[in-house]
C-alpha cells in the first residue's frame, strides 16, 4: 500500500534491513509570525545502518517541496527520488548519512506543526502533535515506532520566543532578530514522540527531587505553560502539585527512575486530543486552563490525564509497542493508571473509580458493540486503521481488563510484572507476548487463556442474576448468567442490599467469586434473606454489562437515588442506561429516574453523565410523538433544580448549563435572557464568560439571538474560546441560511483551522434542528470520499462523524447508508468504519424508540 497510508508490511520489511542510529534536526521558524508564510524550513540529517548494502527503502516526508537529497556525500535529485509523501533512496550502504532539506507545512488542522495566532493580542503559537505519524510532516523520518533513535533538535525562532523540546536547550544564540535554540541529544525514543513548542508562552517553573535506593539525588526541573492571555487563569500550582505527586507514586510503584530529565507540561491551543505524552515534553489542550468556573469533576479529569500522561513515560515512551496492533500495551495501561493514581497518589480526588465506572466505561460499551468492534490488541494493517483505535476498546475496555487482571492476579503480582517489564525491554519495543511472560512469572498463573478470552476477543457479555427463594422468603438459589458471543473468566462481588433504618440502601453482604461459562451458582448466597437489590459486579471488578432480576430492577425504580455508596449508585445509573441503550427500558422511563433521583446525586461528574444521557435518551431514544413532551419536562426539572441547588455550589452550575442545553419554552428562554441581561438572578450563580456563551446558544438555538447580540458577545470576548463559541452559535441558528453557511464553511474551503470545523458541525448539527438539515443527507453520502480523499485525516473524521444524518432516524436514512456501504465495498476501510458505526448508533436509536413507543 504506497503512499501516505504506511502499511504494517512495509514497516516491518523496513525495519528488518535497518538500525537507526540518530537524527539531527534543523527547524527554522522564524517565518511563523508572518501569515503569508505557508511554510518552514526543514533539514534532516540522519544516520543509520543497512543490513542489507546496495538495497533501497524510503524516508516519510509529507512537504510541498524538497530542497535536496544527499546520500553519503552523493546528491540524489528531488524530482526523480520525492513524490510528495515520500524519499526514496537506493544503493545504500552499511553505514549510511542521509540529509533532506525541505520546506514543511504550518498546520491548521492540529497535525504536524500546527500554527496559531491568539486574537487576544496577535501573538503567534506553535506546537507539534504527530500520533500516530505526522512527524513526516515537520521532518523527513522512518515513521514507524519501532525504528526508535535518539534526536538531536535545533530550532530557530522569532527573538521573543521560549522554545522547548523533549530534551533540555544546551545552548542559545541570538542573530540577526533570531534566536537558535539548541537542544541535548534525548534518549532513543519513537518518531511520534518527539515535540517542539514555540512561542511567547507564558511559564510556571518547579523543581522536583527524589533520593534514589543507590543514594543518588534524581533532579527534574518542572515546568508548565499557556499562552500570554490565558495566564490569569493559569491555575499552574494546582497543576506542579498534582505532577509531584505522581512522580512520587510511579517512582514508588515503578522502581524505575523517570528516564528523561525534564517534565515540561504545555497547554496549546486547538488541540485536537486531550493529551500527548511527548517525554519531557507533554502536550495538553488549553481547555484544561480554566477561564470560567468549572466544577470539582472538571479537576479531577485534569488531574486524571495529567496523571495518564505520566504513565506513559514508562508505558509508552520507557518501552513502546512494536507496531499499533499493541497500541493496547500503552493507551490501556495509562487509561488504568490514571484512575488507579488518583487514588494511589493521595490527590484530593477520591472518587476516581465511580468516576471510571460511569465514564470511561460508557465510551467502552458504546464502541464495543458496534460491528466494527475488534480486540484489544487489534490487527492493524495500516496507519489509517491505527487513527481510527484510539478508541474505547484500546483505552476504556482495556483499562477495564486490566483493573479485572489485578482483581485475579493480584496488585502485587501486577505491579512485579510491571518493574520487571521497565527493566527487561528499556528503550525497546514489545509485543503482548513479552508482557505476558512477565505476568505470568509474577503471578504464576498461566495467562494465556485469559489473555485469548479478555485481549484477543471482542465484544462485551453481559451478567444477569436469577434468585430462587422458598416460602419465607429465603433465597434457595442465586446464579449468575452470563450472555455473550465469547465467554469469559470474571471474578466479580456479588453486593446484596436492603434498606437500613433511615431508609438508604446499604450493603448486607458482598460475595467474591469467579464467574466462568453461561451459569455459575453463588453457592454462598443461599440461605440468606433475599434482599432488596442484587448487584453483580459490585465493586467494579469486572468489564461486563450488569442485569437485574424483576425484583432489583423494581427496587431502583423507586429507590435508585437512595444507593449510599457513591460507587454502586453509579453502577447502578450507569446499568439502567445500558438498558435504555439496548431498547429494553423505555426512554421516557430512564428519563423519569433522572428526574426522581438527579437532584439528590451527590457525585458531581455522575450527575453531568446524568445530564447528557437524559438529553441524548429524548433526542434519540424516545418516541418521537414524545420528544416534545420529554424535553419540556428536562428542562423544568433543570429549572426546579437550579432554583433548589445550594448557592455557588457545582451542583447549581450544573443544572444552569443543563437549562442552557434543555430550554425551549417561554418561562426558561426569559429566564435564560434575564440571566444573560442580568434582570434575572439566581443567588450564588455566576454568570461568567463560559455561562454566557452556553445561554447565548439556547437562545442562538431557539432563533431568539440576533446577529448584532451574538457579535457583541464576540466583541467583549474577543479571545480564541470567543471566535469557537460564536461561531457554534451563528451555526446554531435556526434557518436554512445559518445551516448553509456553516455546512459552505466546512465543506467548500480547507481553511478553517481544526477548532473552527468543529465549532460548525457542533451548531449544525442539533438534533433539534432535524427538519433544517434533512435535505444535507444526500450531498453528505456523495461527498464521504471526496472529502476522505482531500483533507487531512482529522477533519475528515470529523466531516464523517458529525455530518453523518445521525438526527434522520428512520428508515430512509437506514437505507440511504446501506446504499453507500454496499455501493462502495473498495471505499477506504477507515471510511467505512466510521460510516458503519454511525449506521449502527441509527439502528439502533429505532430499536430504542421503538420500546419506548411500546
Amino acid at each position: 500500500m504506497p503512499g501516505k497510508n504506511l502499511s504494517r508490511d512495509e514497516a516491518q520489511q523496513r525495519a528488518s534491513i535497518l538500525t537507526v542510529d540518530g537524527y539531527q534536526v534543523r527547524l527554522d521558524v522564524t517565518s511563523a509570525p508572518d501569515p503569508a508564510a505557508a511554510t518552514f524550513r526543514s533539514t534532516t540529517t540522519v544516520a543509520f545502518r543497512c543490513t542489507q548494502p546496495g538495497a533501497a527503502t524510503f524516508l516519510d516526508l509529507l512537504a510541498p517541496a524538497v530542497r535536496s537529497i544527499t546520500l553519503n556525500g552523493r546528491a540524489i535529485d528531488p524530482a526523480g527520488a520525492f513524490d510528495g509523501v515520500r524519499v526514496h533512496v537506493d544503493g545504500l550502504a552499511a553505514d549510511n548519512v542521509l540529509t533532506v532539506e525541505a520546506d514543511c507545512a504550518y498546520s491548521r488542522t492540529g497535525e504536524g506543526l500546527h500554527r496559531f495566532v491568539d486574537p487576544a493580542d496577535g501573538e503567534t503559537y506553535l506546537y507539534t502533535h504527530y500520533e500516530p505519524a505526522d512527524a513526516r510532516r515537520v521532518f523527513a523520518n522512518f515513521e514507524q515506532p519501532d525504528l526508535k533513535a535518539p534526536f538531536t533538535f535545533t530550532v530557530t525562532a522569532p527573538a521573543a520566543w521560549d522554545v522547548w523540546s523533549n530534551a533540555v536547550h544546551e545552548d542559545v544564540t541570538e542573530q540577526d532578530g533570531a534566536r537558535t535554540w539548541q537542544f541535548a541529544p534525548t534518549k532513543p525514543i519513537s518518531t511520534y514522540l518527539t515535540a517542539v513548542v514555540a512561542g511567547p508562552y507564558h511559564v510556571a517553573r518547579d523543581h522536583y527531587s527524589r533520593e534514589l535506593p543507590d543514594g543518588t539525588t534524581l533532579e527534574i526541573p518542572l515546568s508548565a505553560m499557556c499562552r500570554k492571555s490565558l495566564a490569569r487563569y493559569f491555575d499552574a500550582d494546582e497543576i506542579l502539585g498534582v505532577t509531584k505527586l505522581g512522580l512520587d507514586f510511579f517512582h514508588e510503584e515503578f522502581d524505575y527512575p523517570y528516564p528523561f530529565g525534564k517534565y515540561d507540561q504545555a497547554f496549546v491551543p486547538e488541540y485536537n486530543i486531550g493529551a500527548m505524552e511527548n517525554p519531557g515534553c507533554v502536550t495538553f489542550k488549553e481547555d484544561f486552563v480554566f477561564r470560567s468556573k468549572v466544577t470539582d469533576a472538571a479537576y479531577e479529569g485534569r488531574a486524571n490525564v495529567v496523571l495518564h500522561e505520566m504513565a506513559h513515560m514508562w508505558f509508552g515512551d520507557l518501552v513502546t509497542m512494536r507496531w499499533w496492533d499493541d497500541l493496547w500495551l500503552k493507551e490501556s495501561f495509562a487509561d488504568f493508571m490514571g484512575s488507579y493514581a488518583l487514588i494511589g497518589a493521595r490527590t484530593r480526588y477520591s472518587s476516581a473509580w465511580v468516576t471510571f465506572a460511569n465514564q470511561r466505561k460508557a465510551w467502552a460499551y458504546r464502541q464495543d458493540q458496534f460491528p466494527t468492534t475488534h480486540p484489544i490488541t487489534a490487527d492493524i494493517r495500516d496507519l489509517e486503521a491505527a487513527k481510527l483505535n484510539f478508541d474505547g476498546i484500546t483505552y476504556a475496555k482495556g483499562a477495564s481488563v486490566l483493573k479485572q487482571l489485578v482483581a485475579y492476579a493480584g496488585a502485587d503480582a501486577f505491579f512485579e510484572g510491571a518493574r520487571r517489564y521497565f527493566k527487561r525491554h528499556a528503550f525497546g519495543n514489545t509485543e503482548l507476548a513479552d508482557l505476558l511472560g512477565i505476568l505470568e512469572e509474577t503471578s504464576g498463573r498461566d495467562l494465556k487463556s485469559w489473555a485469548a478470552a479478555w485481549l484477543q476477543t471482542a465484544g462485551v457479555n453481559s451478567l444477569t442474576p436469577q434468585v430462587t427463594t422458598d416460602a419465607e422468603g429465603r433465597i434457595t438459589e442465586l446464579a449468575v448468567l452470563q450472555n455473550g458471543d465469547v465467554l469469559r473468566p470474571h471474578r466479580i462481588a456479588v453486593g446484596l442490599y436492603d434498606h437500613d433504618s433511615d431508609g438508604s440502601l446499604v450493603r448486607t453482604a458482598r460475595i467474591e467469586l469467579d464467574v466462568t461459562g453461561a451459569r455459575t451458582v453463588v453457592t454462598e448466597a443461599a440461605g440468606r434473606p433475599r434482599p432488596a437489590l442484587v448487584l453483580l459486579n459490585d465493586d467494579d471488578l469486572t468489564y461486563c454489562k450488569i442485569r437485574f432480576d424483576d425484583a432489583s430492577l423494581e427496587t431502583l425504580r423507586t429507590g435508585l437515588g437512595e444507593i449510599r455508596d457513591d460507587l454502586a449508585r453509579a453502577l447502578a445509573w450507569s446499568a439502567v442506561w445500558n438498558l435504555t441503550r439496548d431498547g429494553l427500558m423505555p426512554a421516557r422511563d430512564y428519563v423519569a429516574l433522572v428526574l426522581r433521583f438527579a437532584g439528590q446525586e451527590g457525585n458531581i461528574g455522575v450527575l453531568q453523565s446524568l445530564h447528557a444521557q437524559a438529553k441524548a435518551a429524548v433526542d434519540l431514544y424516545a418516541d418521537p410523538a414524545w420528544r416534545a413532551e420529554g424535553g419540556r419536562l428536562l428542562a423544568d426539572g433543570a429549572l426546579r433544580e437550579l432554583r433548589g441547588a445550594v448557592p455557588a455550589s457545582d451542583h447549581q452550575l450544573a443544572w444552569a448549563r443543563f437549562l442552557a442545553q434543555t430550554a425551549g419554552g417561554a418561562e426558561h428562554l426569559g429566564l435564560v435572557r434575564g440571566l444573560l441581561a442580568g434582570s434575572a438572578r439566581i443567588d450564588g450563580l455566576d454568570v461568567d464568560q463560559d455561562l454566557r456563551w452556553s445561554l447565548w446558544l439556547a437562545l442562538a438555538a431557539a432563533g431568539q439571538a440576533t446577529d448584532e447580540e451574538l457579535a457583541g458577545e464576540l466583541a467583549a470576548d474577543n479571545t480564541a474560546g470567543g471566535k469557537r463559541q460564536y461561531t457554534q452559535c451563528l451555526a446554531a441558528r435556526p434557518t436554512p441560511e445559518a445551516k448553509a453557511a456553516a455546512w459552505s464553511a466546512v465543506v467548500d474551503s480547507d481553511e478553517l483551522p481544526n477548532a473552527l470545523v468543529e465549532a460548525n458541525i457542533a451548531g449544525f448539527a442539533l438534533p433539534a434542528h432535524r427538519d433544517l438539515t434533512a435535505l444535507y443527507a444526500a450531498p453528505y453520502f456523495k461527498l464521504l470520499e471526496k472529502i476522505w480523499a482531500e483533507r487531512t485525516i482529522e477533519i475528515a473524521m470529523r466531516f464523517v462523524g458529525g455530518f453523518f444524518p445521525s438526527a434522520q432516524i428512520g428508515e430512509p436514512t437506514l437505507a440511504e447508508a446501506d446504499s453507500w456501504l454496499d455501493g462502495h465495498p473498495d471505499a477506504a476501510p477507515a471510511l467505512r468504519r466510521l460510516v458503519i458505526e454511525r449506521r449502527d448508533d441509527l439502528a439502533r436509536a429505532l430499536r430504542a424508540q421503538a420500546c419506548d413507543r411500546a
